[in-house]
């Protein structure tokens, strides 16, 4: 069973979500996630740059003493300042940059700060470790192929100091540094730019996964409150019907009195008397049935929690077992413990079983176990079983590694969704693989007991 690839459900478990449904949305790539940057913090970083570089400029010229050339180190920095001015012009500060905008400042902003340092010393100059700043932040927040064109620019920019960068400013004899020492300033700027650009681009799309499936986790419960409120509607319109339909009853009634038995209208009478007592009958099942259902999501036995989450897959070709039992030597009594029913941990068990009865090549066994401690419950099926490097990966957000067995496809995010349900409960979720020579794999998911049993005399709050 060892999909990670769970779609979202909506409150029927075997129906999967409608293709406009918001947890359908955020199962869409996360590529948008990426350089969707706003204008006014690649400002504010560009203005924190200029006067940082004007700082270290004036520094060395007037303070230090060192001869450059002032006049074009002015002119690249005023070149960035102009750049922030027309942008601050053109665009309101909220404007959300596009990945190719935010692309194209910051390669600017790198041949800027290349064109720099390359009037200053080149690969000589100590601050050439600074090219990679540009390059870091458009790795964090742009698509590997904008991330991977930031570096080449940046590296083709060292290349070019290495050949027209002027001499390194020094007081009296030119500084003058081995080339194996300019060599190795470019080795370790390359490393860098390699490292910066790959660890900062594996968190932020880690961070955009994260953000994205909390979205969809978010949507989940929405669409579970939804039905819940549609179901106290449903309550307060039978109320309030209630009413004008007594009326329309005692009404037919006494007009049923006043005609006589084999007068024309005397059928539609009681047509009307019967079909308004009917009225009132469905309204009090409404009535009766939205009382049963406030109770039901408040308590539930432990057997019918597990039976509710597996009765939507009993039709799908392979056989769902359900069983209770306690754990040997654990106490917690023969009788099983009534626990807390709540909507998450329905949709994450229906998720963990509709992923076995996938995978599964003739049953699947939803087991309870309970004891004094905690309360348990195992989700086994009969497939192939969890690849071993899926394992180590279940759980992640859009984790997307394929099983060799598996059919179908997409991305992890539904089991995901199942953890985060399930540890808000106070669970713990552990997916493993049977042993020899039983194959298959297991979900196991175990809650102190005092985390999910419902309280005597409890109904909800």
């Amino acid at each position: 069973m060892a999909d990670p690839q769970i779609l979202p459900k909506a409150q029927n478990l075997s129906t999967p979500a409608a293709p406009d449904d918001p947890a359908r949305e955020a199962l869409r790539s996360v590529g948008s996630a990426f350089g969707r940057t706003r204008l006014r913090t690649l400002v504010t970083l560009r203005w924190m740059a200029i006067a940082g570089q004007l700082a270290a400029v004036l520094f060395v010229y007037f303070l230090l003493g060192f001869d450059l050339p002032l006049v074009a180190c002015l002119a690249a920095i005023g070149a960035s300042a102009w750049l922030n001015v027309a942008l601050m012009a053109v665009f309101p500060t909220q404007h959300l940059s596009s990945p190719a905008e935010t692309a194209g400042q910051l390669a600017f902003d790198t041949v800027q700060l290349s064109v720099l340092i390359g009037l200053t010393g080149g690969l000589q100059n100590p601050f050439l470790l600074m090219i990679l700043a540009p390059v870091t932040v458009g790795a964090s927040r742009l698509l590997p192929a904008y991330a991977m064109l930031l570096s080449l620019l940046a590296l083709v920019c060292c290349c070019f100091m290495w050949f027209w960068g002027l001499d390194l400013p020094w007081q009296g004899e030119p500084l003058q540094l081995p080339p194996l020492y300019q060599g190795g300033q470019l080795a370790a700027v390359a490393i860098g730019l390699v490292f910066f650009a790959v660890s900062s681009w594996r968190t932020g799309r880690d961070e955009a996964h994260l953000v994205s499936a909390l979205d969809a986790v978010q949507a989940v419960l929405a669409r579970e409150q939804q039905l819940s409120a549609l179901g106290a509607l449903a309550a307060a319109t039978a109320h309030e019907l209630g009413t004008p339909l007594a009326t329309i009853h005692i009404a037919a009634k006494e007009l049923g009195r006043s005609v006589k038995p084999g007068h024309p209208a005397r059928e539609d009478v009681e047509l009307i008397i019967e079909q308004s007592e009917r009225c009132r009958a469905i309204l009090k099942q409404i009535s009766q049935r939205r009382h049963m259902t406030d109770a039901a999501m408040a308590r539930a036995t432990l057997p019918g929690l597990i039976e509710e989450a597996a009765e939507p897959h009993n039709g799908s070709g392979i056989h769902v077992q359900c069983s209770c039992s306690p754990l040997a030597g654990g106490g917690g009594g023969d009788k099983p413990p009534d626990v807390i029913r709540k909507p998450e941990i329905i949709h994450a068990l229906g998720a963990f079983v509709e992923n076995a009865v996938s995978f599964a090549t003739k049953g699947v066994s939803v087991n309870a176990r309970w004891s004094d401690e905690e309360v348990r419950i195992y989700v086994t099926d009969d497939g192939p079983g969890f690849a071993p490097s899926v394992l180590a990966k279940l759980g992640e957000p859009y984790f997307s590694e394929r099983r060799i067995e598996q059919r179908g496809g997409g991305m992890g995010l539904g089991f995901f969704i199942a953890c985060t349900l399930l540890e808000r409960t106070g669970a713990r979720v552990t997916p493993y693989n049977r042993q020899l020579p039983a194959k298959g794999a297991v979900v196991r998911i175990v809650w102190p007991r005092a985390a999910i049993e419902a309280p005597e005399g409890w109904i909800g709050g």
